[in-house]
């Protein structure tokens, strides 16, 4: 069974939310061991607020990189068939042969850092032409003002926000940007038993 992606439950867990939305989206409710949700959770949260509060500051990117190597053992170890990649810098753009656009059409995931009033993990689950398909944790009841922000329902398990790549793509800290290059940062998921070769996808464009 298709898990329904869920939202935070608070202002900070958007980086742990967002792997886990990742996991469900991959992968059955049957199939998920516990001690994947157990790690993440654990591995997450380590930024201190400015009140010296652990966990205030969300999930550090030294935190997703060792929690992408994490996931990537944890699949060789065979509980589940899982598999990451952490992206930073130059790799994280919507190129035609590009990382990102590699695993949207492969059937894998992504996991950015865009900005949202601050750093912030979104889902990334597909590309199409000119827009992202994105699964954002922070539940919002109101339509954003600019109306190329799409609010989407009826996709609980994959997205619920259609935004064009023009704006992550830009190198400032505006709405869903990746912002400057070298602070970008993804994590690629996939799942082993269904991710495409690069034969059996489209040809690449050169």
């Amino acid at each position: 069974m298709n898990n329904p992606l869920r939202y935070q439950m608070t202002e900070y867990d958007c980086g742990p939310t967002s792997i886990l939305n990742a996991v469900s989206y991959l992968f059955q409710r049957e199939e998920i061991p516990p001690e994947i949700v157990r790690s993440v959770m654990l591995y997450c949260l380590g930024c201190f607020g400015t009140d010296g509060a652990c966990g205030k500051s969300g999930t550090s990117c030294m935190a997703m990189m060792f929690l992408s190597n994490w996931i990537n053992s944890f699949g060789q170890t065979g509980h589940l068939s899982i598999s990451s990649q952490h992206l930073s810098g130059q790799e994280v753009n919507f190129s035609q042969n590009g990382r990102l656009r590699d695993a949207s059409r492969r059937g894998g995931a992504a996991v950015a850092r865009v900005d949202l009033e601050g750093w912030y993990y979104v889902l990334l689950t597909r590309i199409q032409e000119d827009a992202v398909f994105l699964f954002d944790p922070y539940y919002r009841a109101e339509p954003f003002g600019d109306p190329a922000l799409q609010m989407v329902a009826g996709h609980p398990d994959a997205y619920n926000r259609i935004v064009p790549i023009r704006y992550l793509e830009q190198d400032t800290q505006e709405i869903y940007a990746f912002g400057p290059v070298e602070e970008r940062e993804a994590v690629l998921l996939f799942n082993e038993k269904t991710v495409l070769t690069e034969d059996e996808t489209v040809e690449y464009i050169i």
